[in-house]
């Protein structure tokens, strides 16, 4: 492990602008579905595409208090609107369509601009039905459903409830139920618990009673506008945590990103990878398909489910085999959770450096516990394991969610010590936003500062060195 950098990490979510609220209703900016043909001289009906943008101009400079985005229910006259253009629509036996709308607001001139119903229409056809406004919250992550009248999001700030509300449980069911079926999978009484993406990237899991005695649950994890960049993510991070990890993917490290759920591991994968040489063959393998590394050479896999027959599943561990005859540089597993482990270890000790993965765990320290216990699925003794882990892995980068902020707070080196597999921590990142540097990170400090080799085993000699710098000493 010959390799590693210094600075502080930071994910830009505290410091992250106040979200402008979703725009008003009676003025929404054009979208691209089509132009509108028919002309019936309603003032409301723009018969041209290029009519619709100058008469509903799209307007992003009004501030809007965050406390109205949340508050804001939904407009019952649109809304009743809305469904009776989908009821005259079902009424005349006609598709489900948007063309569809737009003939019957044709016939049925609204008092609504036809922009705002047809959004509204378009969520209940194929979107989130009424959580969709939610969407244009910046920074939002999650929307979380508990009951039709209990609807939260999470994002930049934190979790939030809105005020948003279901008419009924049934309501809420209708919707979770589309979300499922329509991606191709069920949600019944039969199948009363599903997870699914859509073909916008959202997974979507939902939950019907019984198991979810109080109501039907609903959970939606939102894929991002636009992908951060490590500049982005590491904005309020000390310098030389940005430098380390540009090192490691320089020198093809072997890296694991440990984390909980929603730390930000998936997203820092993905920026990492972007900085690979414009070389370089990457193949990504996922149970679904988040990772996007702006990269003019990638190769995505994903697995598969069985069919109702129980048969057709591939599972990573089949993956990661066809990924090795693909001629891989880079081989990216999305996240590590089971026996998949043997599989990853071996490609990286057999000539695939500058892999890496991700998993979940509290602190960079249980992570070594993690991978035997993953290991022993595959069916490899913990002596094994290790082995296998100490000689294919150099790092661990660990991160946290902290008061809606994704940091970095630990980069660890993995070892063995005295037949252990073990982790020691090269720098850490504490809550003020302190770098402090150890002396496993020795090399890694020395290859980001330039600076004249460290003895690690000289303690004092360390701190003396990092001290001149005004970093805090180990």
């Amino acid at each position: 492990m010959n390799r590693l950098p210094t600075t502080q990490p930071t994910y830009p979510t505290d410091a992250a602008p106040k979200p402008p609220s979703p725009q008003p209703t009676d003025e929404v900016p054009p979208h691209s579905w089509g132009s509108f043909t028919e002309h019936t001289g309603s003032p409301l009906i723009p018969h041209t595409f290029a009519e619709l943008a100058t008469k509903y101009p799209p307007k992003f400079s009004e501030p809007v208090p965050k406390e109205q985005v949340l508050a804001k229910a939904p407009d019952p006259d649109l809304e009743a609107q809305a469904l009776a253009v989908i009821e005259g629509i079902l009424a005349s036996n006609c598709p489900l369509t948007l063309a569809a709308a737009r003939d019957y607001l044709t016939d049925h001139p609204p008092e609504h601009p036809v922009p705002a119903i047809l959004d509204r229409v378009k969520a209940e056809i194929s979107g989130l039905g009424l959580l969709e406004p939610l969407l244009d919250i910046p920074g939002i992550t999650d929307i979380y459903v508990n009951s039709p009248s209990d609807v939260w999001i999470d994002g930049r700030n934190g979790k939030q409830k809105t005020a948003v509300r279901f008419d009924s449980e049934t309501q809420l069911r209708t919707l979770a139920t589309r979300l499922i079926t329509s991606a191709g999978a069920r949600l019944d009484d039969a199948v009363a618990a599903n997870d699914v993406y859509n073909d916008r990237g959202q997974r979507i899991h939902a939950v019907l009673p019984p198991l979810a005695p109080d109501s039907t649950v609903l959970s939606i994890r939102l894929q991002p506008a636009t992908r951060p960049t490590l500049e982005t993510l590491l904005v309020d991070a000390p310098p030389a945590v940005g430098q380390v990890l540009r090192h490691l993917v320089e020198m093809r490290a072997n890296f694991l990103i440990s984390g909980g759920t929603g730390s930000g591991k998936t997203t820092l994968l993905n920026a990492m990878l972007s900085l690979s040489g414009a070389h370089e063959r990457l193949v990504t393998l996922e149970d679904s398909p988040e990772l996007q590394p702006h990269h003019q050479h990638v190769v995505r896999l994903v697995t598969k489910d069985a069919n109702a027959e129980g048969r057709g599943a591939v599972g990573l561990q089949e993956l990661i085999q066809q990924a090795l005859r693909m001629g891989p540089d880079r081989l990216i597993l999305g996240e590590c959770r089971g026996a998949e482990i043997a599989d990853l270890l071996m490609a990286m000790n057999t000539g695939h450096a500058g892999s890496g993965s991700t998993l979940h765990a509290n602190s960079a320290a249980s992570v070594p516990a993690r991978v035997l216990a993953m290991g022993s699925l595959a069916g490899l003794s913990s002596e094994a394991t290790s082995l296998q882990a100490a000689t294919a892995l150099d790092v661990v980068i660990h991160c946290e969610k902290r008061g809606g902020a994704r940091r970095i707070t630990e980069i660890a080196a993995i070892t063995l010590k005295q037949g252990q597999l073990v982790t020691e921590p090269c720098c850490t990142v504490d809550d003020k936003n302190t770098l402090t540097w150890y002396p496993a990170g020795a090399d890694l400090y020395r290859a980001v500062t330039d600076e004249p080799v460290l003895t690690a085993s000289d303690r004092n000699a360390v701190n003396k060195h990092l001290g001149k710098h005004e970093v805090s000493a180990c």
